[in-house]
C-alpha cells in the first residue's frame, strides 16, 4: 500500500469505490469535507474510530485517525458500512433511523471487509500478486479465524459479566473474580499474575467503560457470515465461501440496500429475512466459510495428539492409534 501511494484519502476512496461498485450510494460531498481522516496537529482528539450521523439527512461522518495499512483499510470500510447504513436508512421517520438492531449495524461494514480481505479482491485492486495455493488458502484462513472466530468468547462474556453485575450476581467484593472466571471458563486463559480482589480488570475493556453493550459485536459476527452467504448467493459465486468476492454485483447490492433501508422500521428478525430468508441467528454460515481449516486442524491435532479446548480429552478410539500420550488440558497441566 505505501509503494503504491496509498493515503487514508485514498483508503476511503478505495473503500467509496467498492460500495458504489455494488450500486450502493456513493459519499456525499460534506462526507468528504467534513470528516476527519488523521489525526490532528493542532489539538488533542480521541482517535477510537467512529461513524456519525448529524440525523439531517445529508451529514454522515467518521472520526479516524488513518494509518496506511491492511488492518486500517478494513476499519475504513467497517466505518463506511455505518454511514452506508446511515444514508439508506435517512428517508425512514427519526425514530426509525437506526439498525434493524446494534448488531445490524456491525455488521455492514464488517460483511463487506468480508469480501475485501479475500486474496482473489486484493488482487483484483492490485495489492497482491501471489496465486492461491492451499498453504495459503489455510494461512489466510487461520488469520480470518484470529479476527473472527477468538473473538466470540470474548464477545460473548463481556455483557454476560456486565448483566451479572446488574443483576447482583457480582458485586464490588467479586467484580475482579467474575470476570476472570467468565473469562478462565469461556475463553480458557488466565491472569498472568495473582489478582486482588479488589481490582477492576474488565475497567481495561474501553467499552465497559464507556457504558457501550458489548452483546452487539457478538451478534454481528455471526450476522456479517449470514449476510455475506446471502450476497455471495445472489452475486452467483459458486465456489468455496471463504473465496467468494462480490465486487461490481449490482445483485449482492441490491440485496443488501433492501435490509438496509428498512432502518428499524420492522423487527429485526424480519429484516434477517430480507436479506437472509432466515429470522435468526446462525452460525451454519460461519462454519461453512472455516471448515477447511476446521478440518485441517483436526487432523494436525489428532495426528500430533493434542486436546483442543481446555479440559477435553481424545476417545479411546481415537488415541489407540497414536503413539502418544493422552492429551491433557493446558490449564490444569
Amino acid at each position: 500500500m505505501v509503494a503504491q501511494g496509498y493515503t487514508p484519502l485514498k483508503m476511503f476512496q478505495t473503500a467509496d469505490a467498492f460500495f458504489q461498485s455494488l450500486g450502493l450510494i456513493k459519499m456525499n460531498d460534506e462526507f468528504w469535507k467534513n470528516s476527519m481522516m488523521v489525526q490532528p496537529q493542532n489539538r488533542s482528539v480521541v482517535c477510537h474510530p467512529s461513524a456519525w450521523d448529524f440525523r439531517n439527512g445529508q451529514d454522515f461522518r467518521i472520526k479516524m485517525c488513518t494509518q496506511v495499512d491492511m488492518a486500517n483499510l478494513l476499519i475504513v470500510h467497517h466505518e463506511m458500512g455505518h454511514v452506508e447504513y446511515y444514508m439508506q436508512y435517512a428517508k425512514q421517520p427519526l425514530s426509525f433511523r437506526v439498525g434493524a438492531n446494534p448488531g445490524f449495524h456491525e455488521a455492514i461494514g464488517d460483511t463487506i471487509a468480508l469480501s475485501v480481505v479475500t486474496p482473489q479482491h486484493l488482487q483484483e485492486i492490485g495489492l497482491l500478486n501471489s496465486t492461491s495455493s492451499y498453504e495459503q488458502d489455510i494461512n489466510f484462513l487461520f488469520k480470518q479465524a484470529l479476527r473472527k472466530v477468538a473473538f466470540l468468547p470474548s464477545g460473548y462474556l463481556i455483557d454476560l459479566w456486565r448483566w451479572s453485575v446488574f443483576d447482583g450476581t457480582y458485586n464490588s467484593s467479586t467484580y475482579n473474580t467474575g470476570w476472570w472466571n467468565l473469562r478462565t471458563k469461556y475463553q480458557g486463559i488466565v491472569p498472568p499474575n495473582n489478582r486482588p480482589v479488589d481490582a477492576f480488570d474488565a475497567g481495561s475493556k474501553y467499552h465497559v467503560i464507556s457504558g457501550t453493550p458489548y452483546i452487539r459485536y457478538f451478534f454481528s459476527h455471526i450476522a456479517q457470515f449470514q449476510f455475506y452467504k446471502a450476497m455471495c448467493k445472489a452475486a452467483n459465486q459458486t465456489d468455496a465461501l471463504y473465496k467468494c468476492d462480490f465486487y461490481n454485483s449490482k445483485e449482492a447490492g441490491d440485496l443488501l440496500s433492501s435490509m438496509l433501508q428498512l432502518g428499524s422500521s420492522l423487527p429485526w428478525p424480519q429484516a434477517m429475512q430480507k436479506i437472509t430468508g432466515q429470522q435468526y441467528l446462525d452460525a451454519s454460515a460461519m462454519l461453512e466459510y472455516f471448515k477447511p481449516l476446521q478440518d485441517w486442524l483436526r487432523n494436525e491435532n489428532v495426528k500430533a495428539g493434542d486436546c483442543y479446548g481446555w479440559g477435553y480429552t481424545w476417545p479411546d478410539a481415537v488415541m489407540k492409534n497414536l503413539n502418544t500420550p493422552r492429551c491433557r488440558s493446558t490449564l490444569d497441566q
